[in-house]
């Protein structure tokens, strides 16, 4: 029964103690024992999925309370783990750390309880002994709702300071199911946004997947860890799993229902510059009944045949700015395209990428606007309204999302604003010029299906 799937919660006192290496590691080591792994990540993170799907083969999913609402979290959970044998879900920041200012909301405490998971705190144990016991009762103790079962001790420096972390969680009747020594035997680069995602670096991420996978099963007790995902119930309130066909057109297929015929084409920007987006978009997208072709800008010259609209998420254009200028057949297919009315969606990097130039690069030039990289990191969760009729949503339609950019847009003039955005401060952002919507806030259109409809149908009409 997909509602009582064993699943884990992992989480930490503060980001930095190892939750990745961690989460990532027990889903590549629980698929090497032949258990088919449902991978998820508390927040609106897109990279860490990307290691997540390398290390199970299956799309690496969010949970996010903010952007979906708390009532989304289980069903999507469900839609994800459909015929899984385990689930494991990477929490973010620190356990009790959510939308700023929202309590609880969007923190991996609040996921865990959601889904009715046992949570596996990881804890950076350098520099302590004793105290990681006092440490550890904290957390376990906060809020008597979420159920710790165990803790992975990270970083631990000699078997010595191993037996001295032991005792003292002995003490305290926590568990402990893993300790993973201070030198980990894999490479993870970051640069200004975290992880290099794994499209940029595919040969080497899988490297570092299967190492954090041999490090986890090598200091962890998966034999316990698996029991204690076992222990996991139905998830609480009776959800259903999330279905993107009934979101959309409200009924499944009929029976003999041709699903291929009539469709517009809708493309899908991919590849090492475009690595940002939602496994769920696609999924809404073919529901809404498109044909979803995904292409890279940095190779492709041309936009896929027959294309009615195009969808361009986030990623780090600024890493290819000069690829991405470089090749102009593109660049002019995409102004082309928008150019005759096409629904044109572009979130942040697709923001970047329309913009006339990007440090100094000529881009698409569908917008009066340029784009250059910034000191200041833009991060944070947003409440908005649309303020004006697009391909998206009507005016006054109201959606949550998230920034999370280190560049700057000027903007000439002739567009329309997308949204009007209340924190942290009112201002209103993002670009609306007859089928082109761009802004740099992050969605997700599993918060409102008719995102993808509206779309689509658009597609048809143009």
């Amino acid at each position: 029964m997909v509602t009582a799937v064993p699943r884990l919660v992992i989480a930490a006192p503060s980001s930095g103690s190892g939750k990745t290496t961690v989460a990532t590691g027990l889903m590549a080591a629980f698929a090497a024992r032949g258990l088919t792994v449902s991978p998820h990540k508390v927040g609106p993170d897109y990279i860490d999925p990307g290691y997540h799907a390398l290390a199970t083969g299956r799309p690496g999913r969010n949970l996010d309370a903010y952007l979906c609402g708390p009532e989304l979290v289980a069903p999507l959970f469900l839609h994800g783990a459909r015929g899984c044998d385990l689930a494991v879900v990477e929490g973010v920041m620190g356990m009790y750390d959510g939308a700023a200012g929202e309590g609880e909301l969007a923190s991996t405490a609040q996921v865990a309880k959601l889904l009715g998971a046992p949570v596996v705190l990881v804890v950076d144990a350098s520099s302590q002994s004793r105290s990681v016991a006092a440490l550890v009762h904290g957390f376990v103790s906060w809020d008597p709702g979420v159920r710790v079962g165990g803790v992975i001790l990270n970083k631990v420096a000699s078997d010595r300071h191993e037996a001295l972390l032991r005792e003292a969680l002995e003490s305290a009747g926590v568990p402990v199911l893993g300790a993973l020594r201070r030198a980990a035997p894999m490479e993870t680069p970051s640069r200004h946004l975290g992880l290099v995602p794994v499209a940029e670096r595919r040969g080497a991420a899988v490297e570092a997947v299967a190492a954090m996978g041999a490090l986890v099963a090598d200091g962890c007790d998966l034999a316990s860890l698996e029991g204690l995902a076992r222990t996991a119930r139905a998830v609480p309130g009776g959800s259903a799993p999330w279905t993107p066909v009934l979101t959309t057109h409200g009924h499944p297929p009929r029976s003999g229902e041709k699903q291929t015929d009539g469709k517009p084409v809708v493309a899908v920007a991919g590849g090492a510059a475009f690595t940002f987006s939602y496994a769920e978009h696609v999924e809404l997208l073919t529901a809404a009944g498109a044909d979803v072709v995904v292409f890279d800008p940095l190779r492709d010259e041309e936009l896929p045949e027959g294309t009615a609209g195009l969808v361009i998420g986030g990623g780090f254009p600024e890493v290819y700015a000069a690829e991405l200028s470089a090749n102009e057949p593109l660049r002019k297919s995409v102004a082309a395209l928008a150019e005759r009315g096409a629904p044109v969606a572009a979130e942040c990097a697709g923001l970047l990428y329309l913009c006339r130039e990007l440090d100094g690069q000529p881009m698409c030039g569908v917008l009066d606007a340029t784009a250059r990289m910034s000191e200041r990191l833009t991060l944070g969760y947003r409440d908005a309204v649309a303020v004006s009729d697009s391909v998206l949503a009507p005016a006054g339609t109201r959606m949550r999302g998230h920034e999370f950019h280190r560049t700057v847009v000027e903007p000439g003039a002739g567009a329309a604003p997308a949204w009007g955005v209340r924190a942290p401060e009112r201002r209103v952002e993002g670009f609306v010029q007859q089928g082109v919507h761009a802004s740099y806030l992050h969605t997700h259109w599993a918060a409102e299906p008719g995102v993808a409809r509206r779309f689509v149908e658009r597609c048809r009409t143009s």
